[in-house]
């Protein structure tokens, strides 16, 4: 994937739209960072759970599950912009004209991140630091390979899964719950 060439300049969320789905990046501090294609594991754990959070989400009409990526605007000047394999937000936090087409403005009440084996956990933790500063309520960090869960909270703690245990979603999405180990049977 090549960068374009300007791309050493500071970039906003609005130009990193107007890129297009061609080519993935993610925008941080106003710099663009290319993001690998996941795999097909990977692929896999995030359509079963986003199924069963949207289950559990939509019948319920507690807002809006979402995939593949979707872009949230977690800071201006510079400009952040995050993707999340898995997000969920909130009804009354959707715009009332309806969802819109480019970039969500703010953070989702959750965010999943579904490891890949070329991840650096430095990077990770980075970003999970980024999501809960910029008002993610919960982030849920899955790792496929270990089959397990941590939980990240904005105060700090942290909850780790495995696949025998049950991931509920507290004050985010009460009354969810879901075996750790249904994520993982393909």
């Amino acid at each position: 994937m090549a960068i374009p060439r300007e791309a050493e300049r500071r970039w906003t969320a609005e130009e990193l739209f107007a890129l297009g789905e061609e080519e993935r990046y993610e925008l941080i501090e106003g710099k663009l960072i290319p993001m690998t294609p996941t795999g097909l594991l990977h692929g896999d754990v995030e359509l079963a759970l986003a199924t069963v959070l949207r289950a559990f989400v939509h019948p319920r009409r507690l807002g809006r599950v979402v995939v593949g990526e979707v872009g949230f605007v977690l800071r201006r000047d510079p400009d952040t912009v995050r993707a999340a394999d898995v997000a969920f937000i909130r009804a009354e936090r959707l715009p009332p004209e309806g969802l819109p087409t480019g970039f969500f403005e703010g953070a989702p009440d959750l965010a999943v991140e579904i490891l890949s084996p070329t991840d650096r956990y430095a990077d990770l933790l980075y970003k999970v630091s980024q999501w809960l500063e910029a008002g993610t309520r919960q982030v849920w960090v899955v790792d496929p390979a270990r089959r397990t869960v941590t939980i990240f909270q904005p105060d700090g703690t942290l909850r780790l899964l495995h696949e025998s245990d049950e991931l509920d979603g507290g004050d985010v999405l009460p009354g969810f719950r879901c075996l750790i180990r249904d994520l993982f049977a393909g």
